[in-house]
């Protein structure tokens, strides 16, 4: 029996009812090193997992319990699959009982406290645990991430976005960071499990929408990443939209190359990039992706297009956006930071048809 297989992990998830709960339940029911220790729900206190979501029936045996009857101090990591502000009010005590944190909301994913604060319109309670967190997105900051007590998981659009650019970024100047455009559509799982108009099957079937043209919340946190990865100030305009489709994410992104730039391989630049990354697949240049091809998989696929050779780079990327945009990254992160090679339990094939 090797180290890693032997390990076993005990893991708690607070907020175990929404669809990224459930995701992390599906995936970590199946991960050989985890022991699900806990998952709360205070609505819910007492039910079988089963008896909420059928498909976990024979997999998980868990009852959700309130959260303050909840051994979570006894837990390896607590995934928090909850509204923004929970995590950072329960992060002191659970570090403090040696608890690893992996927050797929906003707490812990801007360094900047007061763009945090613009956006989500609540204080931010734990700064100090704030500066020591780690952004997760595995394949820009794997080093860190490994070393960290507290992930904040990044968002379902700056996964796409932020992935999409990397490559481009740093070093030599190749594109015009002052005017970049991400035009993005998300399934409408992306706006969680709950009752709203705009999620109704009579509101959402047979549309499609801009949102959050003005400003969405998530621009904060590309914003400050791509700062980070250019070196600079970058200029990007960022349009979300809402797809009549359960689950899945493409964000088409556009560059203009400089003009030094033309001679180069972007495609072998891109591969030479992601070729050691288990989850992000380069495709030939000039494919065209589709959701359908990552869905219920931890996979973000790329494929490149350069219209007659000009100066437009296209940059297409589809992720599951409960996937590879929320559970199966936040699992990502859970198997690095404690030392497990960070495939395990992820590697599931996307569903067709």
């Amino acid at each position: 029996m090797t180290q890693a297989s032997a390990k076993r992990i005990k893991v708690g998830i607070v907020g175990g009812t929404g669809y990224t709960g459930v995701e992390l339940l599906r995936m970590l029911s199946q991960h050989p090193n985890v022991e699900l220790t806990a998952i709360t729900s205070r609505q819910e206190d007492g039910m079988p997992v089963a008896n909420m979501f059928p498909n976990l029936r024979g997999h998980v045996k868990l009852a959700f319990s309130a959260p303050d009857k909840a051994p979570l101090t006894g837990c390896d990591v607590v995934f928090f699959a909850t509204p923004h502000g929970v995590a950072m009010a329960q992060a002191p005590e659970l570090l403090a009982a040696g608890v690893k944190l992996i927050d797929l909301a906003a707490d812990f994913r801007l360094q900047d406290i007061k763009a945090f604060e613009k956006w989500y319109k609540i204080p931010h309670s734990c700064p100090e645990i704030l500066k020591e967190s780690v952004y997760g997105v595995v394949e820009l900051n794997r080093a860190s991430v490994a070393k960290a007590r507290v992930v904040g998981n990044p968002g379902c659009y700056p996964t796409t976005i932020l992935l999409g650019l990397a490559p481009l970024l740093g070093g030599k100047p190749l594109i015009d960071t002052s005017d970049l455009i991400a035009d993005c559509k998300s399934g409408v799982s992306g706006a969680g499990r709950k009752a709203e108009v705009g999620s109704l099957f009579s509101e959402a079937s047979d549309n499609f929408k801009a949102y959050g043209v003005a400003g969405h919340r998530h621009q904060a946190e590309i914003d400050e990443q791509l700062q980070r990865l250019a070196g600079g100030p970058v200029g990007l305009t960022f349009v979300p939209h809402l797809v009549p489709m359960i689950r899945g994410m493409f964000s088409t992104i556009y560059a203009r190359i400089l003009p030094e730039a033309r001679g180069v391989d972007f495609q072998a630049l891109f591969e030479a990039r992601y070729a050691n990354e288990s989850f992000v697949d380069v495709m030939p240049f000039g494919s065209q992706p589709d959701t359908r091809s990552v869905r219920a998989s931890n996979t973000l696929r790329i494929a490149l297009q350069r219209p007659g050779n000009g100066d437009r780079l296209i940059i297409l990327v589809v992720q599951d956006n409960l996937v590879k945009g929320a559970s199966g990254q936040a699992i990502q992160n859970m198997n690095l930071m404690f030392g497990l090679p960070e495939n395990t339990g992820l590697n599931q094939v996307a569903i067709l048809p």
